[in-house]
């Protein structure tokens, strides 16, 4: 009878293991290439990044430019993996452009075996599904900041630990040295909870790293994941050198989460009597000090191979992709690509060779989406070899921008000194010999038509220089007569009709001749004498400017070369 009891008890648990990892292996396998449902702390994902040293990147993305590009919604997007170290990994890869093609072909040969065995791929998953406790995120700490260290006093800790054992150990002999150790645990109790401060900083991050080390070793066993770092398992046997003393910590974590409190309590007693907690820590602090690189290249493994499940999973929720080509050329080209955020975005082909681009049109006609698009494209072909288009080719570059400009009023700064200060960092970086990409939205938009113009034109004209590739929206018109040579011109386009306004999205060569601000108005029930006076006013405006300023006239105003003026 006892024995059929505890047969259906087993059986029972049997089960419910059985069906949850049935349950998670499904869950797994309908999640890959879908968006991740999960909350994002851009302050935890950032951490790693934020105290990585990044010096010897070909590029790390600006804050300016991340902003520009809506980077954080970016990664929202791109983000499909399955823990925090991994999280974290893929943030810091897509903020830091890294040049090394031998890296990006192994990536491709682990993301195609990921892709194509969904077995793999799986059992994969579930070890990195381990790290996705929130306290993951700290690992990074453990390698990247400095650790507490001891008190001068620390010796006194010792003595105290030493002082309770001699005592206990006495009281078996006479009774008086159960009064000493009394007297000595009042004091190591203001001690032990004057070290909680201190622990509190550890508790999370420790018991991650023992799972992380142990994740790293299960991975490792694959013959393709150890190409990634052959020398791998020296890091994960100087870490598990300490891994008794870290134990301790996922013990105190075990024990605040699921044991009786009366079993906490007693352990606490005992921590307390010998002054456990303060000794382990410094112990462990002290040796953790010295494995930071085996501790970061650990870490870089584990949250490498989550990134390459992350781009597995990312191109299998997409319609269109491809690997870009990155040559040597001067042009950029680009087939039927698409911004990643817009949802059912039109496409559009550009190549974009010896000269620029200058794009005109009216608001929400889709100029800057298309600016970002490119830029995206660029960061996502240059970092995770993924381009949201049918192909696309472009040489190694730097991206730069100038979109999104706010006025710094802590700083007492303007919308028009921001954008001067943004601007001269660009034309600084078109001459370090690098090849660029600069994005520009409305250039000088926060001053006034003539000098927004003339500046525009010199700044734009000094861009172009060093094989530099810019891409840049104006609705001056007068800028394109004046940038011909220069920038090749294309446009956006809508069409009113008498009580809407159509947006087509495609890009279209030459400049906007339509002009169709005045006549929304209308269509938004604008009173009619307002719209009958702003008519007449523009007639009266592009009589005066034909007058004064024709095509010809504009070249030889912002002529640079003998040649140029000798036609004027």
């Amino acid at each position: 009878m006892i024995n059929d009891i505890i047969f259906q008890i087993k059986y029972t648990f049997s089960q419910i293991k059985f069906n949850r990892k049935k349950e998670l292996n499904l869950r797994l396998k309908e999640s890959f290439g879908k968006l991740k449902d999960d909350s994002f702390d851009f302050d935890y994902i950032e951490k790693y990044f934020r105290n990585k040293d990044n010096s010897k990147a070909y590029q790390v993305l600006s804050d300016k430019t991340c902003n520009d590009l809506d980077f954080d919604d970016l990664f929202m997007f791109l983000d499909r993996t399955n823990s925090k170290v991994g999280q974290q990994y893929l943030y810091n890869n897509i903020r830091t452009i890294q040049v090394n093609e031998k890296q990006t072909k192994l990536n491709e040969e682990i993301i195609k075996q990921l892709s194509e065995n969904p077995e793999l791929r799986i059992s994969v998953q579930k070890k990195l599904e381990k790290l996705n406790h929130k306290d993951a995120y700290y690992i990074s700490s453990l390698f990247q900041e400095e650790h507490l260290n001891p008190p001068k006093w620390f010796f006194a800790i010792k003595l105290l630990s030493f002082a309770s054992l001699v005592s206990l150990v006495l009281g078996f002999f006479s009774p008086i040295f159960f009064i000493v150790l009394l007297a000595i645990f009042c004091v190591n109790f203001v001690i032990h909870y004057w070290n909680k401060n201190n622990l509190v900083q550890y508790t999370g991050s420790i018991p991650q790293l023992l799972k992380l080390n142990n994740v790293a070793s299960h991975l490792f066993t694959n013959s393709l994941f150890k190409k990634l770092n052959p020398d791998l398992p020296k890091s994960i046997k100087l870490i598990n050198e300490v891994e008794n003393r870290m134990s301790f910590f996922s013990l105190e974590a075990k024990l605040q989460g699921e044991f009786e409190i009366i079993a906490w309590f007693v352990f606490e007693i005992f921590k307390t009597m010998f002054l456990l907690e303060p000794l382990l820590l410094f112990g462990v602090l002290k040796r953790l000090n010295t494995k930071r690189e085996e501790i970061e290249s650990v870490f870089k493994f584990v949250g490498h191979i989550d990134m390459l499940v992350s781009i597995a999973s990312l191109r299998k929720g997409l319609e269109t992709f491809c690997l870009p080509i990155i040559n040597d050329s001067d042009k950029i080209i680009a087939k039927d690509i698409s911004h990643p955020l817009i949802f059912n975005c039109t496409t559009n082909s550009i190549e974009i060779a010896e000269k620029s681009l200058l794009l005109t049109g009216s608001n929400m006609s889709g100029k800057t989406s298309f600016i970002r698009a490119i830029g995206l494209n660029v960061i996502t072909g240059l970092t995770i070899n993924t381009c949201f288009a049918k192909s696309m080719t472009f040489p190694l570059l730097k991206v730069f921008s100038a979109i999104r400009i706010s006025d710094d009023l802590m700083n007492d700064k303007s919308y028009y000194f921001e954008e001067v200060l943004t601007i001269k960092e660009m034309l600084k970086e078109s001459e370090n010999g690098n090849k660029n990409l600069f994005l520009l939205d409305e250039i000088f938009k926060g001053t006034n038509t003539v000098e927004r113009i003339s500046a525009g034109k010199s700044v734009l004209s000094a861009l172009t220089k060093n094989n530099n590739k810019i891409l840049v929206s104006t609705h001056d018109i007068e800028l394109t007569d004046m940038l011909s040579d220069e920038y090749e011109l294309y446009h956006f386009s809508e069409t009113v009709n008498d009580n809407n306004i159509g947006f087509d999205y495609k890009l279209k060569e030459g400049k906007l001749k339509n002009r169709n601000a005045i006549r929304i108005l209308e269509i938004n029930d604008y009173p009619k004498e307002v719209v009958k006076e702003a008519i007449e006013i523009a007639k009266e405006l592009d009589k005066t400017f034909l007058s004064k300023n024709s095509t010809s006239n504009l070249k030889c105003i912002t002529a640079t070369t003998p040649e140029s003026t000798r036609n004027c």
